[in-house]
């Protein structure tokens, strides 16, 4: 695992060019201690996504928005870059 969590490799090179489908804003590879703090806050029940849907399952990676507001789950290497689906950080 890297420093961006389990982020894939070729993910990463396009990195660049990914924005958030809402802002239109740059988005990063959450470092390993975000994903750490919302996989405990997901853990202890207190995550809900955009659409108000309670969060479950652990994060691997994931993308965060200029501004650090909002985290985009990657799930199975695929970032969901869904509004709805965004996690408050």
């Amino acid at each position: 695992m890297t420093e961006s969590g389990a982020m894939d490799a070729s993910l990463l090179e396009i990195l660049d060019l990914i924005r958030c489908p809402e802002k239109r804003v740059p988005l990063r590879a959450a470092t390993g201690e975000e994903i750490a703090q919302l996989n405990e806050r997901i853990a202890a029940g207190e995550v809900a996504n955009m659409a108000g849907v309670k969060v479950e399952q652990a994060l691997e990676a994931a993308l965060v928005r200029e501004g650090d507001d909002l985290a985009y789950p990657i799930c199975d290497r695929i970032p969901i870059l869904i509004v709805e689906e965004g996690i408050a950080i």
